[in-house]
Order: structure tokens, then C-alpha cells, then sequence
């Protein structure tokens, strides 16, 4: 457990780094080919800066933002809060925040940069459709997100990923309504290497958002569900919780791509035909190749092919 702590602060750090040298990278692609020189690079290096501070600080308030998440009221969800309590207990750690989204689908991520800044929100639909058993194990399986600083990568991913396709808006906007720089001897040269650039990156930052959140790995919900079952002692309740939600095809209607990844389950994941649990809408494959969350079925057999050995064993 506290190796993969480490990875997950390490991935954390290269992320930052990552994202840091790309924005500084087109600052100085931007400034060279307009004229601006060097002004362009000390823009980029001041936003990079501000960008990295702020998303490592409030990464986590932007993920409850985007998701439309508000406190949980202690009186209203007294039940969600004595679960979360009293499994936080059992695994050491201080009580995360505990948010409700207003939504019919049922859903839940976890966010927050270390232990002590954890938070967990989960939609009303997962109230209301989870049984008491159920609700423990989806919950136990954020715990454990924020206890492996799964979130620390997570939540971080979401203002980055962000920030990128803003940058390549941003080029794109800059170029079209013009600029003096762009005049002069090289000034239709420069426009049409720099319209290039805007469109190359412009095209390309949706896919690098995507495999950025695919790099953090899809093995990391695999090895929550297998924390879970350890916090809980009963793996049946996370076992049915899997089995609902793949059989549930309600949408999350506040997601978004960059917050994808934070949730239990995709609440992006291609519609499956009416009356066929199995069966996908056509190019759902291609879907699936991008999808930041491994199958439900394949994380539902993991668990009672662990749930059967640990009973035989």
C-alpha cells in the first residue's frame, strides 16, 4: 500500500512537470513565430506557474464545481455520513467532506490531494437506489481512492486537462481576430505557421487530455475494489452495488470528460441496447478503447473470483 502511495505522489509531480513544460513549450512557439520573442515564453512560464500552483491547491474544489456537488446535510443523509465515518475509522484516516450531487443516476467519485483534504460525493440516484450494504461498498472503494492518493492524480488531471484545451482555444481565438505582431516582412509566414500550430494543437488536445487521464491507469479501480472488500469484510455488498450500476443506464448529466475519470463507474460509457445487458450501440468499440474505467463485468468477476479463492483457501 504505501508503494503505490508513492507512485501515485510521483505521478503526481511528473504530471505537473509534464504540463508545465507543454504550456512553456507553445509560449515559446507562440512568441517565436508571431514576433512577440520572448514575451511569449515569460507568459507561459508565469501561467504554467499560477496554473500548477492553483490546480495542486484547488483541484478538488474545482472537481466539486464542476460536478455540482453541495454538502451533505448531517440531518438529511445521517445514514451516508455514519458510513463514512465509520469507515473512515476502520482505515485510519480522518473523516473526508461529504458532498450529494443532485442527479437520478446513480454515481460517486472521491477527490482531495492527501487524507486530510479527502472529500466524497455521491449522486442522490446511488442513495436511492443503493441498499445500506450496497452504499458501504461503493463508499469503502472511495476511501480507499483518497487513502492510495488515487485523488491526488486524479483531481490534479481534471484542472490540467482543462487548462490544455483552453491554451489551444485561446491560439486559435488570438490568431483569428489578429494581432500587429503578425505583420511585416514575415507576417503571412507567420500566420500560416502559427494557423498550423493552433490547428494541429487545437485538433490534438482533446486526444492528449484523453491519454493523459488513461496514463493515470485503469488498474487503480481494480485495486480499490480489492481495498474495499479488505475495509468492509463483505464483498457481496460492492459485488450487487458493480451489478447495478451495469445494469443502470442513467447518465450523469454534470459530468464532463475531464471529470470522467474521478466517478465509480464512466458516466460517459456508451448506452447498451434495450433488453440486452450485454450488447453495445455500433463504434462502441472504439468507445471502449478510450474509456477511463475498466468494464464493470470484468471488475465484478475480479471480485468474485477473490470473494471464491478467499472462501476455498
Amino acid at each position: 500500500m504505501y508503494e503505490r502511495v508513492s507512485s501515485n505522489v510521483r505521478k503526481s509531480y511528473l504530471l505537473i512537470a509534464s504540463f508545465a513544460v507543454f504550456v512553456i513549450a507553445v509560449g515559446w512557439a507562440f512568441g517565436h513565430l508571431t514576433g512577440v520573442g520572448h514575451w511569449g515564453l515569460v507568459v507561459a512560464v508565469v501561467l504554467s506557474l499560477l496554473m500548477t500552483w492553483g490546480s495542486y491547491f484547488n483541484s478538488d474544489k474545482i472537481a466539486l464545481a464542476m460536478s455540482r456537488a453541495r454538502p451533505a446535510d448531517e440531518r438529511e443523509h445521517a445514514q451516508l455520513h455514519n458510513l463514512v465515518e465509520g469507515l473512515a475509522i476502520a482505515a485510519g484516516m480522518p473523516k473526508p467532506r461529504v458532498y450529494v450531487v443532485e442527479d437520478g443516476a446513480p454515481n460517486a467519485f472521491a477527490t482531495g490531494r492527501n487524507p486530510d483534504r479527502g472529500a466524497i460525493a455521491v449522486t442522490t440516484g446511488l442513495i436511492a437506489k443503493m441498499n445500506r450494504d450496497e452504499l458501504e461498498g461503493v463508499i469503502a472503494h472511495e476511501l480507499s481512492h483518497i487513502k492510495n492518493r488515487d485523488t491526488l492524480v486524479m483531481t490534479l488531471t481534471v484542472t490540467l486537462v482543462g487548462v490544455v484545451v483552453l491554451l489551444a482555444d485561446w491560439m486559435i481565438r488570438a490568431l483569428w481576430w489578429g494581432s500587429g505582431t503578425l505583420g511585416g516582412k514575415r507576417g503571412s509566414g507567420a500566420r500560416g505557421l502559427v494557423a498550423l500550430l493552433g490547428a494541429i494543437l487545437l485538433l490534438l488536445a482533446p486526444l492528449f487530455a484523453q491519454v493523459i487521464q488513461l496514463a493515470i491507469s485503469r488498474r487503480r479501480e481494480y485495486l480499490a475494489d480489492a481495498d474495499a472488500v479488505l475495509l468492509t469484510r463483505y464483498p457481496d455488498g460492492l459485488i450487487r452495488a458493480l451489478e447495478k450500476l451495469r445494469d443502470d443506464r442513467t447518465a450523469v448529466r454534470s459530468a464532463s470528460r475531464a471529470t470522467a475519470h474521478l466517478w465509480i463507474e464512466s458516466p460517459l460509457s456508451a448506452e447498451r441496447a434495450p433488453g440486452e445487458a450485454g450488447a453495445t450501440t455500433p463504434g462502441a468499440w472504439l468507445n471502449r478503447l478510450f474509456e477511463t474505467h475498466p468494464p464493470l463485468e470484468s471488475r465484478i468477476a475480479a471480485l468474485r473470483q477473490s470473494a471464491l479463492g478467499a472462501a476455498t483457501g
